[in-house]
């Protein structure tokens, strides 16, 4: 069905729409090529929500050129009337005479309309193209929108021997500078970072992008379920991103200091057994538009996640360091003894070496 200029064409769709990775959220990333054959006449990418999508980009460098043409989009052009027009709509008033998507559009508001908008006004219209790329690319929206939870990837450090800190809590700094720049673009690339309560405690952190050029800051999400987030903590007193706090406590009298904050959000998940529900905390994340969420905590709530099977990516980056027997560790989990005598419930993706440390990217092995 498609040819190999086809695959080329939507391979450079697929990394325009990269280039919006650190951005776009919670719109999906989208890149789009016009193409008269083999030439190129207009292209773009989605760069931020409320701005022009890809397809408009692509038209407007395209001009005249676009009637008769072939336009490569990496996702279903939409069909509906949101903060911009539709994008379907657009194609057809150009005079593109064929689309090639990636795949088809889940989003319960477009599903699959604006495909049949093109058919109908006699379009050339075939989908499919590289679809598992297009898939990766978009992981987090897609799993916002058919698991109705986001896409949730763990990052942690330890030494050679799986320890994250010293017994008296000290672990700055394990890995290396080059390593520590890389964590920069993960946080970039997500949504929301999210920590526990005990880490707010002993690092104060703030959770954000720092010596890395973003449009966009990640939102902070803090799991207090007996709200003990302090009032003077930066996650508090910074409005540069918004912050959710998740917590068990409904008195408003305590909720209230942290309500005159603009940029502070109180979420109230499930409670399960005196703790969050991490299953509805990720889905009220997801109802607020984040679709990648990057775990950044400790060993406890770490080890919650694997144990509750709810992390879909494992970042460790290892260090050529040893801390000692006594030292922390990576995650709190009960002691399995069928681990041993099974095949890993995860496997590596990629490993590489940045700087001293090595980089490894797991993701749970199929059945």
């Amino acid at each position: 069905m498609f040819s190999e200029l086809d695959i080329s064409m939507m391979q450079n769709a697929l990394a325009l729409a990269w280039q919006g990775r650190f951005s776009t959220s919670p719109n999906p990333r989208v890149g789009c090529v016009i193409a008269r054959g083999s030439q190129i006449v207009g292209q773009g990418f989605h760069l931020q929500a409320g701005g022009p999508h890809a397809e408009v980009h692509a038209l407007r460098q395209a001009g005249a050129l676009a009637a008769g043409a072939t336009a490569y989009v990496t996702l279903e052009p939409c069909s509906h009337y949101g903060r911009t027009p539709p994008c379907a709509k657009g194609l057809i008033e150009a005079g593109v005479t064929r689309v090639v998507a990636a795949m088809a559009d889940p989003n319960p508001l477009v599903a699959g309309k604006g495909l049949a908008m093109l058919r109908e006004a006699g379009i050339d219209v075939s989908d499919g193209l590289l679809q598992t790329e297009a898939r990766a690319l978009n992981r987090g929206f897609l799993s916002r929108i058919e698991r109705a939870r986001p896409f949730v990837r763990l990052k942690c450090a330890a030494g050679l021997d799986g320890k994250t800190a010293l017994a008296n809590g000290q672990s700055q700094w394990i890995t290396g500078a080059e390593a520590r720049a890389d964590v920069q673009i993960l946080r970039a690339e997500s949504c929301a970072i999210l920590t526990g309560i005990g880490t707010v405690l002993a690092d104060n952190p703030q959770l954000n992008v720092r010596d890395f050029p973003t449009l966009r800051q990640p939102a902070r999400v803090v799991l207090d379920s007996r709200l003990q987030t302090p009032l003077e903590s930066k996650l508090v007193q910074d409005g540069g991103s918004p912050t959710v706090i998740a917590t068990l406590v409904e008195d408003e009298n305590r909720l209230a200091p942290y309500r005159r904050h603009e940029h502070i959000r109180i979420i109230r998940p499930s409670e399960t057994q005196g703790r969050i529900d991490l299953h509805d905390l990720l889905v009220q994340l997801a109802a607020l538009g984040f679709g990648e969420v990057m775990v950044e905590a400790g060993a406890t709530l770490a080890g919650a996640f694997l144990q509750e099977n709810l992390a879909d990516e494992i970042v460790l980056y290892q260090a050529p360091k040893i801390l000692g027997s006594q030292a922390r560790g990576l995650f709190v989990l009960p002691e399995n003894p069928l681990v041993l005598s099974r095949t890993a419930a995860w496997q590596t993706t990629t490993l590489t070496r940045i700087g001293d440390d090595i980089k490894w990217v797991l993701h749970p092995r199929q059945a």
